[in-house]
């Protein structure tokens, strides 16, 4: 029986912060949190610090801007996923799904190419010890393209599967509401001119017509068919929610608007919001600020997205400015994210879960993860 103890730590449960607790962990899971300290010997003296659980993070492309960190520049996929990886843990993420885009309208980006090479990258580094996070899947589906289920098939079926998301990002719609704000990103980041972005705009309603319709059926009849959760994207009106709830879907990822985050919480639906909208102190694409649904009480998780390390600093964001006590805040980037993608054994510290821990630090009132284990055995 492999034991580790956490001691003298002010320990984050779901319900209180214990101002000096000890920390069981037996195989790899919690098995007691009991108040005051031990002299054990071999215990990991917290020294008064933060005891947290692991950072669960459901939606990320930390991984594409890895592989892909300039444009049309390739990186290999396992040199990528190793700096990925490390760099997650040291931002106290211990379970991550990375997302992965299928389909691209424009067929000139990332996610126009067939990605499965992850799998075998990560299938090997796991059976050889040498991923620090526990990694998943999550397959972001992009309707309108016509090689979307194509590329989702390498995927389908794998063990690390566990989410899927229906995901339009056309101009005018969603997330781009205000095509203006998608041009600035279009030609920004994919370095399109005006002329270009114009006439892609003047296509987009042939490509949904043709394909928008009948992928976004086809995924969430087979997301149902193989029990793997099924996310929204970018949902804007109380309508889109409504074919989100038809469809099956258990997550609204990111929504756009208050209106649609409270018509998704109120039914059941988890609400997932950006950490660097938390951060940033809004959307960069103009959207509602995730703060505002979190002081609506419509905030059921974050998402770190873009940025690895926004994840806990968004925690300690709302737990300054949207009047979240530290165990509100430290749910939403941990047990709440879990069990929006079923994950019902991690994301807090109490009995049975997972002994995924993090040492946070808090220096002028900003958190710093001094050290993560994972099942007990240190990551980083």
């Amino acid at each position: 029986m492999a034991e580790r103890l956490f001691t003298r730590a002010r320990v984050v449960t779901e319900r209180s912060v214990l101002p000096n607790a000890t920390v069981h962990v037996v195989d790899g899971r919690i098995a007691a949190v009991e108040p005051g300290g031990t002299a054990a010997p071999g215990a990991i003296d917290c020294d008064g610090e933060l005891l947290l659980p692991g950072l669960v993070e459901v939606h990320t492309d930390n991984l594409e801007r890895h592989v892909m960190p300039r444009p049309k520049v390739t990186f290999p996929m396992r040199a990528a996923v190793q700096a990925h990886d490390a760099e997650l843990a040291s931002a106290g993420i211990t379970t991550v799904l990375d997302a992965i885009g299928v389909g691209d309208p424009y067929g000139d980006g990332f996610r126009s190419r067939d990605q499965s090479a992850l799998l075998e990258v990560l299938d090997r580094l796991d059976a050889a010890g040498l991923l620090r996070c526990r990694h998943l899947i999550h397959v972001r589906c992009e309707l309108p393209a016509p090689n979307a289920i194509e590329l989702f098939e390498p995927f389908a079926g794998h063990a690390r599967l566990r989410l899927i998301s229906l995901m339009d990002h056309t101009p005018g719609q969603r997330q781009w509401t205000d095509v203006e704000h998608a041009r600035t990103y279009y030609t920004g980041k994919k370095g399109w001119t005006d002329a270009q972005f114009d006439e892609e705009v003047r296509r987009a309603p042939e490509r949904q017509a043709r394909w928008a319709q009948p992928n976004r059926r086809w995924f969430a009849d087979w997301a149902r068919g193989h029990g793997v959760a099924l996310a929204t994207h970018d949902d804007t009106t109380v309508e889109h929610v409504e074919e989100a709830r038809a469809l099956g879907a258990t997550m609204s990822e990111f929504p756009t608007t208050l209106a649609a985050a409270r018509h998704a919480h109120a039914n059941g639906l988890s609400t997932i919001a950006g950490a660097p909208n938390v951060v940033r102190g809004g959307s960069h694409s103009g959207n509602v600020a995730a703060v505002e649904l979190a002081r609506e009480g419509v905030l059921d998780g974050l998402s770190s997205d873009y940025v690895p390390g926004s994840l806990l600093q968004a925690a300690w964001r709302l737990h300054a400015d949207a009047g979240f006590s530290l165990p509100e805040a430290v749910r939403v980037v941990s047990r709440g994210p879990a069990l929006a993608a079923g994950l019902e054994d991690r994301g807090a510290i109490a009995p049975g879960q997972l002994g995924d821990l993090l040492r946070v630090a808090v220096l002028d009132g900003h958190p710093v993860v001094r050290q993560a284990w994972i099942g007990g055995e240190r990551i980083a």
